[in-house]
């Protein structure tokens, strides 16, 4: 029993080590923040002009590394839209669902509550 409280510390500095290292990879990419998405219209437009991008990147036969290091920066603003957009989909669906209630409820109050912002969001995603 002792010598397994000896070798832990040890096994645990090896590990400590080690992390240093894998830091300076040199074939890892920096981490970037990536443009917000405070709102729906915001993440659509990301959205768009990053997938515009992104497709320009992949148009080429081969993908240099610099071609790699862009895809990477720009993938952190297409999470970000991606995110935004998940996030008000489920408040669009949450907001369809009250409209529905109130309807089969004949409750104009709570259509009328819920209608604009779900017809200003969705009309977002269709046009």
């Amino acid at each position: 029993m002792k010598t397994r409280f000896t070798l832990l510390p040890l096994l645990l500095a090896g590990l400590l080590s080690g992390a240093p290292l894998l830091a300076d990879e040199p074939d890892r990419a920096d981490h970037f923040k990536g443009l917000e998405a405070d709102t729906l219209e915001q993440a659509l437009e990301n959205y768009a002009e990053y997938n515009q991008r992104l497709t320009e990147v992949l148009s080429a036969d081969t993908l240099s590394t610099e071609d790699m290091v862009a895809i990477h920066e720009l993938t952190y603003t297409l999470e970000n839209a991606l995110e935004r957009i998940q996030e008000e989909t489920e408040r669009l669906a949450w907001l369809l669902e009250e409209i529905h209630l109130g309807s089969e409820h004949y409750d104009e109050a709570r259509i009328r509550e819920n209608a604009p912002e779900y017809l200003e969001k969705s009309n977002l995603l269709t046009d």
